[in-house]
C-alpha cells in the first residue's frame, strides 16, 4: 500500500517545503502526495513554491486549493473587493516574488504568473477516500460534500472542527492545531471526533508539518533551527 503524505499551508515557504519532502524521503512512484491548499502569501518565495507544486501535480501528486490560492484567482478575475482583500492577507509579498506589484494584477503578472493563475483553476476543494476526507479548511458537518458551497471548503472554521463527527477522518489545514488547542504546541492535532488539522503556522515561527497515513506517523520542520530539530512521531 502507497503512504499518503499529507502537507498543508506552505504560504510561501520554499524551503521548509523542499526540506520536509527530502526529510519525509518523498518518492512519486511510492508515495501519493497530497496538498492541502495555500501555497502563497506570507512567506518569501510564493512563486517558488508553485512552480515546485506545478511539478508535483505533474508527476502524481494531488493538488487541492486554499483561501489564498482562491483570494488571488478572485483577484485577478476581478470579484469585487477581491483585490483589497488579497492586499490585507498578503499579496504584495506575493507578487514581489514575481517582480511585480498590485497595480499589475488585473493587466499582467507576467507568463509565470498567469500559469500559476491557471495551475489554480484547475485545483480541486476536495479529496475523498474510503476513509478519508482532505480539504484546506473544513467541510459542513451537516452537509454532504457533494452539495456543499465550495466557498466552505476553504473558509469554514469553528462550525467545522468544534461540530464535525461524520464517519469519515477530516484531514484539513487553515486553523493552525495551536489556535484549535489554544496553546502553543503546532504539531498535528487529531481530534476525538474524527478530524486531524495539520496546520504548524510554518510561516508565523512555527513548523510545516507532513502527515503519513494509514500509519499517522508525523513529520515537522521548522524554520531557524538546526537539522537535528527534524521531528518523527508515532501516534500508539
Amino acid at each position: 500500500m502507497k503512504r499518503i503524505l499529507a502537507i498543508s499551508d506552505i504560504h510561501g515557504e520554499l524551503k521548509l517545503f523542499d526540506n520536509l519532502l527530502e526529510k519525509v524521503k518523498y518518492d512519486a512512484d511510492e508515495d501519493q502526495l497530497i496538498l492541502l491548499g495555500d501555497y502563497i502569501d506570507r512567506g518569501p518565495n510564493s512563486k517558488g513554491v508553485l512552480n515546485r507544486v506545478s511539478e508535483l501535480k505533474r508527476n502524481g501528486a494531488i493538488v487541492l486549493r486554499g483561501n489564498h490560492d482562491e483570494m488571488m484567482l478572485n483577484a485577478v478575475d476581478g470579484v469585487p473587493e477581491a483585490l483589497e482583500r488579497w492586499e490585507r492577507n498578503g499579496a504584495l509579498i506575493t507578487l514581489q516574488s514575481y517582480d511585480s506589484s498590485i497595480e499589475n494584477v488585473t493587466l499582467s503578472a507576467g507568463a509565470e504568473f498567469e500559469k500559476h493563475i491557471s495551475l489554480i483553476r484547475e485545483m480541486d476543494y476536495y479529496y475523498e477516500t474510503k476513509d478519508y476526507i482532505f480539504v484546506h479548511a473544513g467541510v459542513r458537518p451537516d452537509t454532504p460534500v457533494q452539495k456543499t458551497d465550495p466557498h466552505t471548503f476553504v473558509w469554514i472554521r469553528e462550525l467545522f472542527y468544534e461540530k464535525y463527527s461524520g464517519d469519515k477522518t477530516v484531514i484539513f489545514g487553515h486553523t493552525p492545531t495551536s489556535v484549535i488547542r489554544q496553546e502553543k504546541n503546532h504539531d498535528i492535532y487529531f481530534g476525538g471526533n474524527n478530524i486531524i488539522g495539520i496546520d504548524g503556522a510554518a510561516t508565523y515561527g512555527g513548523q510545516l508539518n507532513c502527515l503519513e497515513l494509514p500509519d499517522k506517523r508525523t513529520y515537522s520542520v521548522a524554520k531557524n533551527k538546526e537539522d537535528s530539530q527534524f521531528i518523527v512521531k508515532h501516534l500508539s
